[in-house]
């Protein structure tokens, strides 16, 4: 855990910028946040600068995949809550801020916030999140062991006995459920800047 208190943090602008910074590797990182989004917890937390730390993630997940730390950080800034669950965690929490819910888009089968709340999103990265990464050929099992001695409220996965875990688990839950019910969102011919590889 030292690492992730001393690596430098980089923000959204200074990623997309020089995406060549991240490594294209395996391994962890880890989002600090200036604000936190209404309700979330920050006792216990680790702080930089004023920055809590509230989420880990890894890439690849296993094995088999051959994701990197770079493709990952970069969906993560600019990509959408379909496919980026620290997107999807911080546009649920956001939306009484942002005035954005999850909504089906496209054919209805994909969730996210639309181009108008993905774009919200990105603004609000950018003033509040900072990222730092650790390479690591194993990343799956450095990222358990944070898990089970780091306060990390924004994380689900391996971490049910956080006491947010619970709230944000039903949080997600529950806007999925509301936007299932709510029509597909008629986003016009505007189109997303950038899509993953």
């Amino acid at each position: 855990m030292s690492f992730f208190l001393e690596a430098p943090l980089f923000t959204r602008r200074q990623i997309l910028e020089t995406p060549d910074i991240v490594p294209a590797a395996r391994g962890v990182y880890a989002w600090f946040f200036r604000r936190l989004p209404p309700g979330v917890p920050a006792e216990g937390c680790h702080d930089r600068h004023g920055m809590k730390l509230l989420y880990v993630g890894i890439s690849p997940k296993d094995d088999r995949s051959r994701q990197t730390l770079r493709r990952r950080i970069v969906y993560h800034l600019r990509g959408n809550a379909e496919g980026s669950t620290l997107r999807l965690t911080l546009g649920t929490l956001l939306t009484p801020v942002s005035g954005f819910p999850l909504r089906r888009v496209g054919s209805g089968r994909r969730l996210t916030f639309t181009h108008a709340g993905e774009q919200w999103l990105d603004a609000w990265l950018e003033d509040n999140a900072a990222v730092c990464w650790i390479s690591d050929p194993e990343p799956w099992a450095l990222e358990r062991s944070l898990l089970a001695n780091t306060s990390l409220p924004l994380n689900i996965q391996h971490n049910r006995d956080h006491p947010f875990c619970a709230h944000l688990t039903l949080a997600r839950q529950q806007a999925k459920a509301d936007a299932i019910a709510l029509p597909i969102a008629n986003e016009g011919n505007q189109q997303r800047r950038w899509a993953p590889d």
